[in-house]
């Protein structure tokens, strides 16, 4: 048996941003043409008319104040209001995995390896490009990895799943090492004509490398122990798939056909799940809140990341205990927490203990101890 470590970690972060101020004058433009559009069904009381957002709607609701995207131009059109990503062919690289690749290319300087090194790819991720050939394994062709890859889909889970999938098959001796990818490509799937959700998602991609601990080639995170749980739960989700054709309402523009959330149960609903969950994993480990030096939470709502922290540290955490990258990425998805850790964990001291917590539609929660070894 070996001890995996995470020895490398790497962000692609896209060029264009949109702050909050941009996106509101957009959706407000959107709302207006609405309401000019209906006018007479609004007076007649056949329809509630779009209310504005604000800058200070979303930083209350989120503690976002902007987010890089891939595309910014479609989505603040008000006839448009999502991407535009132009038609590649099937012989160019797919928008994800060029996103992947540039993470994965970081992750692996850090670590100190090369393609030749790694025997696994996983594309853990909240939406795929596509439903095959697998994102991984163009990925891994891009790379020049040989051994295998493949997709993994848990939500906003999905990296510390990915995570665990590795840190498994390290420990047993099946690999050597593992390079997890994570793009996430959220503005894609964000419904931004929605006031309750227009602001919360943005695009990144995340990659970290495993392998045994043994192998490592310089500072690391000794993988303690690693955790997943999931309970199903509507109150997330998207119903777009490769069926909806088949369907008689299967309409390419119907609302569930993007994210759809019941925000305030999944805060009430996930909140206590996360605690308990994290709370449980440390007690199993010997480990208390006061063992933390660092929590890198997935990246969904500040008062959500900070109520949990409270619960699981005993105390409102310091900002450096619980690092927060919301206000510049908003949501990331799967990403969010990795980049929390990857921004956040150099300054770490030998001995030190933290922990990576993602969690999301399912319900879905992945927890991940490490150890500093510098």
């Amino acid at each position: 048996m070996h001890t995996p470590a995470i020895t490398g970690s790497g962000v692609f972060t896209p060029d264009e941003i949109i702050t909050n101020a941009e996106l509101v004058e957009a959706y407000n433009a959107y709302a207006d043409r609405v309401n000019a559009e209906n006018a007479t069904t609004i007076a007649a009381g056949g329809m509630e008319p779009l209310a504005h957002s604000s800058d200070e709607f979303i930083v209350k609701a989120s503690g976002i104040e902007r987010r890089h995207v891939m595309n910014k131009s479609g989505i603040l059109d008000p006839s448009v209001m999502h991407p535009l990503f132009r038609q590649r062919s099937d012989d160019e690289p797919s928008l994800m995995a060029e996103m992947a690749l540039d993470a994965a290319k970081k992750a692996l300087a850090q670590a100190g390896k090369q393609p030749e090194d790694i025997d696994l790819v996983i594309c853990a991720a909240s939406n795929m490009e596509r439903a095959y050939p697998a994102m991984a394994i163009e990925i891994q062709d891009l790379l020049g990895i040989e051994g295998f890859a493949f997709d993994m889909n848990v939500a906003c889970s999905s990296a510390t799943f990915g995570i665990q999938a590795a840190a498994d098959m390290v420990r047993s001796g099946s690999i050597r090492a593992a390079l997890v990818v994570n793009p996430e490509i959220c503005s894609g799937h964000l419904e931004w004509r929605d006031r309750d959700c227009h602001f919360i998602f943005g695009d990144v991609a995340t990659a970290t490398v495993i392998e045994r601990m043994e192998d490592a080639s310089g500072p690391f995170f000794e993988i303690l122990s690693t955790r997943c749980a999931t309970l199903f739960s509507n109150n997330i989700r998207n119903n777009n798939g490769f069926l909806r054709r088949s369907r008689p309402d299967g309409v390419a523009d119907r609302r569930d056909m993007q994210f759809m959330q019941n925000g305030r149960k999944v805060f009430k609903e996930v909140v206590p799940m996360v605690s308990a969950h994290i709370a449980d994993h440390m007690a199993d480990k010997g480990l208390e809140g006061a063992d933390l030096t660092r929590m890198w939470l997935h990246q969904a709502n500040k008062s959500m990341n900070d109520l949990i922290g409270k619960k699981v540290m005993g105390r409102v955490p310091d900002p450096q205990e619980q690092p927060n990258i919301l206000q510049e990425y908003a949501n990331t998805s799967s990403a969010g927490s990795i980049i929390a850790f990857s921004q956040n964990s150099e300054d770490m001291a030998e001995g030190d203990i933290g922990l990576i917590c993602s969690f999301g539609a399912g319900y879905s929660v992945g927890s991940v101890l490490l150890r500093r070894h510098a």
